[in-house]
Order: structure tokens, then C-alpha cells, then sequence
């Protein structure tokens, strides 16, 4: 009787999660806090399956030490904080969550929409500290008023939608061609976008070319008074370049939600230029933080790799080829991962003719790097057939479902 699946969730991952595992048969350990390497790379000899958020970084120090390791979860959107490209290379195929959270953040932006039009943020403050001040000087409703997109994704179309809903008009810059929803409207360039916007609201990935892509040129480029909102990553936008056209005004309010730098855990030092100004919202990384998104993100995820454990399915993989081979119950189902060069699936067919086997149903995808296979044979796989198939050069692993 072969042993149960490991499971290693760190990050306080909905426990939904933990459940489904369980009732997948695996065993489940949970780990409140994200582990640095040293300690990741003594936890994780004795697991299969890794689930982490954003915190936690799977370095490929980290990948080389998991020898047991088949596949890893980032129960959230991005995957930055994963060395995809090692994972790759050792056969690890990594899960994420594109769309679990994609209504909480947008729901957060539109609410901070709404805060920086009517000054909640520092309303609120005010009072708190026993000030009245009713204004209306630089309050504005939102009808009518120009939101600016740039990332038209899951997220950043989902805000295009409720905004229209309110009333206001969308402009979006995206590097893709993307197909707009109701009447929002395609910039060519993000300074047209800028320029045009009341509302600037930033909902891209963390690469090379959104790297502090909002800087003293591009807040130049807003329109006076306009607001600015983040809640992508925190080196989108350059804070030193925030701070000041705030302080000048010229930048009417901001919300942040993602930071540079932060926490691995909560705190009470937290510190960041950024505080005490008028008319700015900072909130801790929360635009997915409600009890709906993290137990969509929660099912989600384990459901995918509990597809790929059982099943061997990695159709919603980042970083590896693509295959979803229905399994008959009667086969018995092989998969092997192996560098991409040619010759491999003559030498695993081979192997497995000359055990006596019958193939039922075969697929074979590859990207630049490795090529993955899935075979089902009509009777039970032989040890000998495993380590021959292992035993080839080009093997990277092999497992049998």
C-alpha cells in the first residue's frame, strides 16, 4: 500500500483548503507564518506538496533540497515569489489562483474611488481626533469622471464593469490587445491614459516593464488633481515620486495597498513615508483579503493540485506544458517528465513494449525546456519499467497515479 500524500500549507491558507486535502486522503500540516530558506529547505524533505501565499520564497536552493517535492500551490494571483524556471527544470509543475479575488479587489478600488472624491480617508481621521470640518472644496462626485485602467485583466476589467455601473467613463491601457467591456475605451499609450484620467488605477503583474513604471514623468503626465490608486505590487509605483507630487498637489489623494517592501507577518512597526499625508488610504495588502476570496483561492487551488496528484492534470499550470488526458479506471496511468530533445517517447515506448504492456491512450506536450507525458496501459506498472524509464538519461522524474 503505497503511503499518503504530504502536505505543507504555510500562510494561514483558508481552511478549506486543509479540508479537501484531507478528504483526498493526503496528510496536512499547517504553518501559520511564511519560513525563510534554511528552514524550508529542513521542512520541506518530508513533503510532496507545498501551499504558500505571497510571503514565502521558493528559491531554487529550495527547489534542489525538496527531493520529494512534486508539486507547489501559491494560494493567491501572482507567482513572482517562485523561481518558476527551477521549478520547471525539476519537474515541478506550480498552481495558482488568476481569478478567486478578482471581485474583492475590485470592489476595494471602487470604494477608494468614492474615499478620494469625497476626502473620506481624511474626514474620518479628523473626527476621530475631534476636528469638524465640513467642506466641500475638492469633494466630487464620481459620476461623470474618468477612470483610467492600466492592466485590463481579471481585476482590472472587473473594476471597468463597476465603474460603469457608477456612472463613470474607462479609459484602459493594456501591452495586449484586449476586448473592452460595455462602452470602456482602449488608450494607445499609457501618458494618453494619464493624461486624460481623474482616476489612475494600476492592476499589472510585477515584470521588467511595470518595474517603478510610474514615475516623475508619468505623474507629470496626470491630470492636476487626479487621484492615484495601487493595489498590484508595490514596485509599480516609485513612492519618493508619490510623496512629492502629493505634497505639491498635484496629485489630488492616492490609495496604496502593496508596498515595496513588507512584513512577513502582521505588526505594530510598520513605517513608510507615505503615512499622515492628507487624502491617502493605506491598507495592508487587503484587496484580496475577504472571507470570499480566500475560500475560492482555498478550493481552488487544492482542487488543482489534487488534480494533478490524482489525475496528473496540469491544463491551468504557469510554467509547465499543458495536458488534461481523461483517466479510464480500468488503466493504469504512468507520467513521465524529461528534457525536451528528441527521441524520448521512442525510448519510453520501447521500454514499455518490451514489459508486455499495452498503451490504452497516450499524450506528450512540451515548451522550451522539458517535454511532459502521460501514458495509460491496460495492466499494473512493473518496478522494473519505472526505473528503466527513470534510468534514461533524459528522465528528469517519473511517477505512477
Amino acid at each position: 500500500m503505497s503511503k499518503k500524500k504530504r502536505v505543507l500549507i504555510l500562510e494561514n491558507i483558508h481552511a478549506l483548503a486543509r479540508d479537501l486535502f484531507i478528504q483526498a486522503g493526503f496528510e496536512v500540516e499547517q504553518v501559520k507564518t511564511a519560513l525563510n530558506t534554511e528552514e524550508l529547505k529542513t521542512k520541506l524533505k518530508d513533503f510532496d506538496v507545498l501551499g504558500i501565499r505571497s510571503k514565502t520564497q521558493i528559491t531554487k536552493e529550495v527547489i534542489a533540497n525538496a527531493q520529494h517535492l512534486e508539486t507547489i500551490g501559491c494560494f493567491c494571483v501572482g507567482t513572482n515569489q517562485v523561481d518558476l524556471d527551477a521549478a520547471n527544470s525539476f519537474g515541478i509543475p506550480v498552481f495558482n489562483a488568476p481569478f478567486s479575488n478578482t471581485r474583492s479587489v475590485a470592489e476595494m478600488v471602487i470604494g477608494e474611488i468614492v474615499m478620494l472624491s469625497r476626502q473620506l480617508g481624511t474626514r474620518n481621521n479628523e473626527m476621530h481626533r475631534g476636528t469638524w470640518n465640513k467642506k466641500s472644496d475638492k469633494c466630487f462626485e464620481v459620476r461623470g469622471k474618468t477612470v483610467g485602467i492600466v492592466g485590463y485583466g481579471n481585476i482590472g476589467s472587473q473594476v471597468s464593469y463597476l465603474a460603469e455601473g457608477m456612472g463613470m467613463r474607462v479609459v484602459f491601457y493594456d501591452i495586449n490587445s484586449k476586448l473592452p467591456l460595455g462602452n470602456a475605451k482602449p488608450m494607445p499609450s499609457l501618458a494618453e491614459l494619464l493624461a486624460e484620467s481623474d482616476v489612475v488605477t494600476f492592476h499589472v503583474p510585477e515584470t521588467q516593464f511595470t518595474h517603478e513604471m510610474m514615475g516623475p514623468e508619468e505623474m507629470k503626465a496626470m491630470k492636476p488633481g487626479a487621484f492615484l490608486i495601487n493595489a498590484s505590487r508595490g514596485k509599480v509605483v516609485q513612492i519618493p515620486s508619490l510623496i512629492s507630487n502629493l505634497k505639491s498637489g498635484h496629485i489630488g489623494g492616492a490609495a496604496i495597498d502593496v508596498f515595496p517592501t513588507e512584513p512577513e507577518g502582521n505588526t505594530d512597526g510598520f513605517k513608510v513615508e507615505l503615512q499622515n499625508l492628507n487624502n491617502v488610504i493605506l491598507t495592508p495588502h487587503i484587496g484580496g483579503a475577504t472571507e470570499e476570496a480566500q475560500g475560492n483561492i482555498g478550493r481552488e487551488v487544492a482542487a488543482l493540485l489534487i488534480s494533478y496528484l490524482k489525475d496528473a492534470s496540469t491544463q491551468m499550470c504557469v510554467n509547465f506544458p499543458k495536458i488534461d488526458l481523461t483517466k479510464d479506471p480500468k488503466n493504469h496511468r504512468i507520467i513521465n517528465i524529461h528534457k525536451n530533445v528528441p527521441g524520448v517517447l521512442k525510448d519510453i515506448n520501447r521500454i514499455i513494449s518490451e514489459s508486455g504492456a499495452n498503451i490504452q491512450a497516450q499524450a506528450l506536450s512540451t515548451d522550451a525546456t522539458i517535454g511532459y507525458l502521460i501514458i495509460d496501459l491496460d495492466q499494473p506498472i512493473q518496478n522494473k519499467m519505472i526505473s528503466e524509464i527513470n534510468g534514461l538519461k533524459t528522465s528528469i522524474r517519473t511517477r505512477v497515479i
